[in-house]
């Protein structure tokens, strides 16, 4: 998205004439989703501080002099430079596996990452992910429902298991959704009359021997402390063996009824990468040059978590940049300008390379409480808080979305916190189809 607004400013005369049928270049999206997510703001949106709808950029609105076509690209053919494409509409009308070609001059491959999973008994039948916004919206009603099934139920274990948390992975999202749900989970309790804050039991689970390796090893020590302050169970050097029969398993011989289990471990390549037939490393991400173009390929450029890009700014040589958002929007920007110059008839010789010198991390750790690693200063508890959110405010995308998230958090002062879950969402039809079918129903929880 950051790449298509770029070269929507760049490119405005020729996107002009396209749209006039006179020549010019015409910039075309294909993506799954008619949005962009903002992830930093996820545990948010998961915790009620921030609505859902303002967590995403509707393509449509920003890309305003760009074609937007919903589907998915299954493989590419770059020698004849077309890709793939499978759409919902070619899906209803010719079956799952149809795709039509779409060319194009120049390919632009910045799918991101998706979910890293391991092959646990039982994740797949009751792990939950965090990457997406309806990941994040259904986690938050599959934790209330949780306190509803806790405070109706006689059985102890029934009980015991709805008000135990597991959640996998000690990094950025693990870490931030964990101590969100967690601050939002014991104000509700204050509604039940037989549910305590104090019968809530949260477990982390890292397989690694620090959390929040991005803000450093004293904050993320000081990090381990206030979670632990909070009686947060967390659990290091230790990996989830398996989840059948909602019981977590750990690699310590630990065994932990649970009915919530949500998988942050890592993230890995998009896998239409491997069906690019461009060159790709070890882990499978594209081989680019500082550039932004895919290493050896002409017309191929990448950024983001796709793209393995050397990091200038580091002392060794074979060093690449992060998989994270400070790069990503600074690679989208920096290849959008590339591209537009290399249209304009640039020598590749003559493009910019991309170089940035990481500047640090922020995190939060719930409602006022925080971490941060900035420039070499080392900030936590409130004010690093305050530098999350400041940061990320700045950098979600469209002053439209800056001013909404802005008011929401102002009106979250002023109010009480949002405890209502509306699970029944994700079952729509449940309701009109135990009524056709003559029957009371009851939808999955």
């Amino acid at each position: 998205m950051y790449t298509a607004l770029r070269l929507q400013k760049r490119l405005k005369p020729q996107l002009k004439l396209a749209a006039e049928g006179h020549g010019g270049v015409c910039v075309t999206v294909l993506d799954p989703d008619p949005y962009m997510t903002y992830q930093p703001f996820l545990p948010e949106a998961a915790a009620g501080s921030i609505s859902p709808r303002h967590v995403v950029v509707p393509l449509r609105r920003v890309l305003t002099g760009c074609q937007i076509l919903i589907g998915e690209a299954r493989s590419f053919d770059h020698e004849r430079r077309v890709a793939h494409v499978a759409t919902l509409a070619t899906a209803e009308e010719e079956g799952e596996d149809a795709t039509f070609e779409l060319p194009y001059s120049e390919l632009v491959l910045a799918p991101g990452s998706v979910a890293r999973t391991l092959p646990v008994p039982g994740l797949a039948e009751h792990g939950i992910g965090f990457k997406t916004v309806e990941e994040a919206i259904s986690l938050r009603n599959h934790v209330l429902e949780q306190l509803d099934i806790a405070s109706s139920t006689r059985d102890p274990d029934v009980r015991d298991a709805a008000l135990t948390f597991v959640f996998v992975g000690g990094g950025y999202a693990g870490v931030e959704a964990l101590a969100e749900l967690e601050d939002m989970a014991r104000y509700a309790c204050r509604y039940y009359h037989n549910v305590q804050a104090e019968d809530l039991r949260f477990l982390l689970v890292e397989a690694s021997d620090r959390i929040l390796p991005e803000v450093g090893a004293e904050m993320g020590r000081y990090a381990l402390r206030e979670l632990r302050a909070r009686n947060i169970d967390v659990r290091m050097e230790t990996r989830l063996d398996s989840c059948e029969r909602r019981v977590a398993v750990l690699s310590d011989g630990s065994r932990h009824p649970a009915r919530t289990l949500v998988w942050t471990a890592g993230v890995r390549p998009h896998p239409v990468l491997a069906a690019s037939g461009l060159p790709l490393t070890e882990r499978g991400r594209l081989r680019c040059a500082a550039t932004l173009r895919v290493a050896g390929v002409d017309h191929a450029w990448s950024a983001g978590d796709a793209a393995a890009v050397p990091d200038l700014t580091a002392d060794t040589d074979d060093a690449v940049c992060a998989p994270n958002a400070q790069h990503a929007l600074r690679q989208s920007r920096r290849l959008a300008d590339n591209l537009a110059d290399s249209l304009e008839g640039a020598d590749p010789a003559e493009l910019t390379p991309y170089r940035h010198a990481y500047a640090g991390s922020v995190a939060s750790l719930g409602l006022h409480k925080g971490v941060a690693h900035v420039y070499g200063r080392k900030v936590k508890g409130y004010p690093a808080w305050l530098m999350h959110r400041v940061y990320h405010l700045s950098r979600v995308p469209t002053f439209n979305r800056k001013a909404r998230v802005l008011a929401e958090w102002m009106l979250s002062g002023l109010f009480k916190r949002e405890i209502v879950s509306l699970g029944s969402l994700e079952h729509p039809r449940a309701e009109f189809e135990s009524a056709a079918g003559g029957r009371r129903g009851t939808r999955p929880s």
